[in-house]
């Protein structure tokens, strides 16, 4: 995708006026607010987030656009985003999945677990999913600047090298660990 003037990537941000959901400590609603002002003011919210896996278990891994307004132009490796007022987590990852992915008839994806997560630029729960997409892919052009099925190992090998949003890493991390402590 080209990052010149004119292009997708160079017009405003996405979203800023959905109204999201805001949560307290333990996860229950507590009002709502434009997603524009939960994210200036620090508020907490909640994010689904899917690992999907192809045919061949390889992960699809993106590089998010510069016009999102969170973490832009970092790499990914779970599709995913923010809940919609009154949306559940199993609504926001399929829908999103599927938005991201550019494909319809995925299967319900799986949910891992949830956590919360917290930096300087705000907190949210997020809960991890996985899901098997067998469908050739046709990534959202707002959303994906960049995509590609990696194996586990490719991933590895760019987890200290390619700029990660920091949600997700450590939400991988988490996934990785709850997977070992699933089959251990």
């Amino acid at each position: 995708m080209s990052d010149s003037p004119g292009s997708p990537d160079d017009q405003a941000p996405l979203s800023a006026d959905e109204i999201i959901d805001i949560v307290d400590e333990e996860d229950r609603v507590v009002g709502q607010a434009r997603r524009a002002d939960a994210y200036a003011r620090g508020l907490r919210h909640r994010c689904a987030f899917i690992l999907v896996r192809d045919a061949e278990d390889r992960i699809f891994v993106h590089r998010r656009t510069a016009r999102k307004l969170v973490f832009p132009s970092m790499y990914d490796m779970f599709v995913g985003g923010v809940l919609g007022a009154g949306e559940s987590y199993d609504e926001a990852a399929l829908r999103e999945a599927e938005e991201e992915l550019g494909v319809s008839g995925l299967p319900q994806p799986e949910r891992r677990f949830t956590f919360s997560f917290e930096s300087d630029s705000g907190s949210w729960w997020s809960a991890v999913y996985e899901v098997r997409c067998d469908l050739p892919v046709d990534p959202q052009v707002e959303e994906v600047a960049w995509h590609a099925f990696l194996t586990e190992d490719e991933v590895a090998a760019r987890l200290s090298t390619w700029d990660w949003v920091p949600d997700g890493l450590d939400g991988y991390h988490r996934y990785l660990a709850w997977r070992g402590s699933a089959t251990g």
